[in-house]
């Protein structure tokens, strides 16, 4: 039976290096909605006509690609532009995932993983069948985030708290991978959880 299981989880909780590895070491299709995102805003595209005439020409860089860090700068500070950017992005985003979903199956896959960062946030657990969520405490988040992104405290936490809480997003999920510790151990979760969806062989 085909089945598409949703990958969510929240800034710096390890969800892509969860999806490499499922990816990576287990052999399966990941549909990436950051990628996704990234492509769909790509000279050509639809979604980047319609930005163009929404936004102007100023956003375009040399080469003719939009300037992400200003439209960025843009729709940070305006709720109605953000809106306005959403209603395009999204609904191209959905359109080219559910593309490369139907390629996947007519390849002869029989699952394959959604990585969506904002899966509860949009509302689109209709388009998985199961959800597994990568989990960390919120302290490990922000000391992560920190490390990572080379952050302030105070900046950490004001993207950490711009997203759901993992402990929200907790009680929607069908799994919830503890990744509090090694990667891993977060890894072995996994695996025991496809062994019991019967998604891998023991």
């Amino acid at each position: 039976m085909r089945q598409v299981i949703g990958i969510t989880g929240g800034i710096a909780s390890g969800k892509s290096s969860i999806s490499q590895f499922i990816q990576e070491e287990l052999g399966f299709t990941i549909i990436d909605a950051d990628i996704a995102a990234r492509e769909v805003v790509e000279p050509g595209q639809d979604a980047y006509q319609e930005i163009i005439q929404v936004f102007g020409n100023e956003l375009l860089l040399p080469d003719t690609s939009i300037d992400r860090a200003k439209l960025g700068g843009i729709i940070f500070h305006d709720e109605k532009k953000r809106l306005q950017l959403n209603n395009i992005v999204h609904p191209a985003v959905r359109k080219r995932m559910l593309k490369q979903k139907e390629t996947a199956f007519d390849l002869g896959e029989q699952v394959i993983f959604m990585d969506i960062p904002l899966l509860f946030e949009s509302n689109l657990t209709h388009m998985v069948d199961k959800t597994i969520l990568i989990y960390v405490d919120e302290q490990i988040q922000l000391e992560r985030l920190m490390k990572r992104n080379g952050l302030s405290e105070a900046d950490a936490k004001a993207r950490i708290d711009s997203q759901m809480p993992l402990a929200e997003k907790k009680e929607l999920a069908d799994v919830v991978i503890n990744n509090n510790g090694s990667l891993l151990e977060a890894q072995k979760q996994v695996k025991q959880v496809l062994v019991e969806w019967e998604v891998i062989e023991a």
